[in-house]
């Protein structure tokens, strides 16, 4: 009987140390759920943060696909801005040729035209040279006709 009873009390310390090593790993597997609670929590945040980070990646993908876009459409402008600009200043070379060349013609029409201005007055001198000298002529010859009929007439 006493073996019954030590045999009992030694199946009852050891029901005790399994109910308490029991309460320990239920303790235990309890910190663990919770520990895995917060750690699916985290998770999901991560997940979230990963999601709006390729997000990110890729409105930054497509800002720097567009600022390609935007590069080679201000190359290309840049090279018509070039071309324009070579156009205006062979148009201004053009300009000032021809400025240069309407000058010279105005001297030169100026000049002609004091020519002109200078034969004209020439000739009108001449013209009337030539009509006092046609009156001189009319008056000799009328003086010769008279002079012939004057001798015819002795």
């Amino acid at each position: 009987m006493n073996a019954l009873r030590i045999e009992s009390d030694e199946a009852n310390s050891k029901v005790e140390e399994l109910q308490a090593k029991n309460k320990v790993l239920e303790q235990e597997n309890l910190a663990k759920e919770q520990e895995i609670t917060s750690l699916q929590h985290k998770n999901g945040l991560l997940e979230a943060e990963v999601e709006k980070l390729e997000a990110g990646i890729k409105e930054a993908k497509a800002a720097a696909d567009e600022g390609s876009q935007h590069g080679t459409h201000n190359e290309t402008l840049q090279r018509r801005l070039q071309l324009l600009e070579e156009e205006a200043e062979e148009a201004d070379k053009n300009l000032r040729e021809t400025n240069d060349k309407l000058r010279l013609t105005d001297v030169k029409a100026g000049h002609f035209e004091r020519k002109v201005q200078a034969l004209e007055n020439d000739r009108d001198q001449w013209e009337a040279k030539y009509e006092e000298m046609a009156k001189k002529y009319a008056t000799v010859q009328k003086e010769l006709e008279d002079f012939q009929a004057e001798i015819s007439s002795i």
